[in-house]
């Protein structure tokens, strides 16, 4: 079995050069791709290469992306700006004449916004080249490793469909091999059906038009032609599980042909052998379609 869930979860660190991040990536099940991204400050240059590297991997799934990082040494420079600390002492020397207030402290003054800058140096282009290209490696190792958990859970939901698959083969099984099925017994009812009309009337029963309805009677509660539909689907359901494509959406289309015809054999059944196949068959499909939601 090769199918892939769409639920999964990677996590992967890395460090260059003192600044250090890791990266989450979390999925589960989606109607086509859709990728959700968080970024820090600074790093939002890297979402067209995320998007693109995710795209890569996944075709299905509704992904959240998320990066931390930090640098654990800083190339800041902390500057004196001293037209701001010189404005600033000269509203202090008006307060202390105005107040007769105590001189200011210097771990005062450096407090008050804007006496002190601090400045970023300007990282050099080829350090930052690589150390985009390290966190991308690193972001595509956490990819690889939620393909992997997906591929893992995909195998448990591949075990648990192939045993539905078994299930509906054998309900199928049990509704073609039914006695209500034999010529003879469909014969009996309409038999019997006819007695108990022509006790309750005068018996004025025209004898050819009698065995025409019989006849549609019989053709609309024949379920023959969903039979070997539904066995027609089981045999593309499991070629589908042995795919090595993405094959959600075509299962997804697969199941609900699957209710449609269960539906059909159950509103024919006029037999309560054949009602009772029929509604575990519709309950098994029904459990069938939940699992087949979360396939990529």
């Amino acid at each position: 079995m090769t199918i892939r869930s769409m639920t999964g979860f990677a996590r992967t660190e890395g460090t260059l050069e003192g600044a250090s991040w890791h990266w989450e990536v979390r999925s589960v099940n989606g109607r086509g791709l859709d990728l959700r991204l968080r970024l820090p400050a600074g790093f939002e240059y890297l979402e067209p290469r995320v998007r693109e590297a995710a795209g890569r991997h996944l075709s299905r799934g509704s992904v959240n992306i998320t990066l931390a990082a930090e640098r654990s040494t800083s190339n800041a420079e902390v500057r004196l700006n001293e037209r701001a600390l010189s404005q600033v002492l000269q509203a202090a020397d008006r307060i202390r004449d105005l107040t007769n207030a105590t001189p200011p402290r210097v771990d005062g003054l450096i407090a008050i916004k804007g006496v002190l800058d601090v400045i970023e140096a300007q990282e050099d282009p080829e350090q930052g080249a690589a150390r985009a290209d390290a966190m991308l490696q690193s972001l595509d190792t956490a990819l690889t490793a939620l393909v992997a958990a997906r591929a893992a859970e995909g195998a448990r939901l591949a075990a648990i469909l192939s045993t539905q698959l078994d299930e509906i083969e054998r309900l199928v099984a049990v509704v073609q091999s039914s006695p209500a099925r034999t010529p003879q017994a469909i014969e009996a009812r309409l038999k019997e059906q006819v007695r108990r009309l022509i006790e309750s009337g005068n018996g004025a029963f025209d004898a050819a038009r009698l065995h025409q309805e019989a006849v549609l009677l019989a053709t609309r509660a024949d379920v023959e032609e969903e039979l070997q539909r539904l066995t027609a689907h089981i045999g593309a359901a499991r070629e589908m599980l042995a795919s090595a494509t993405a094959v959600g959406r075509k299962l997804d289309f697969l199941a609900q042909e699957f209710n449609r015809e269960a539906n059909t054999l159950c509103s024919k059944a006029n037999d309560i052998d054949i009602t009772r196949a029929g509604l575990a068959l519709k309950s098994v499909i029904d459990q069938l379609r939940e699992q087949v939601q979360n396939i990529e």
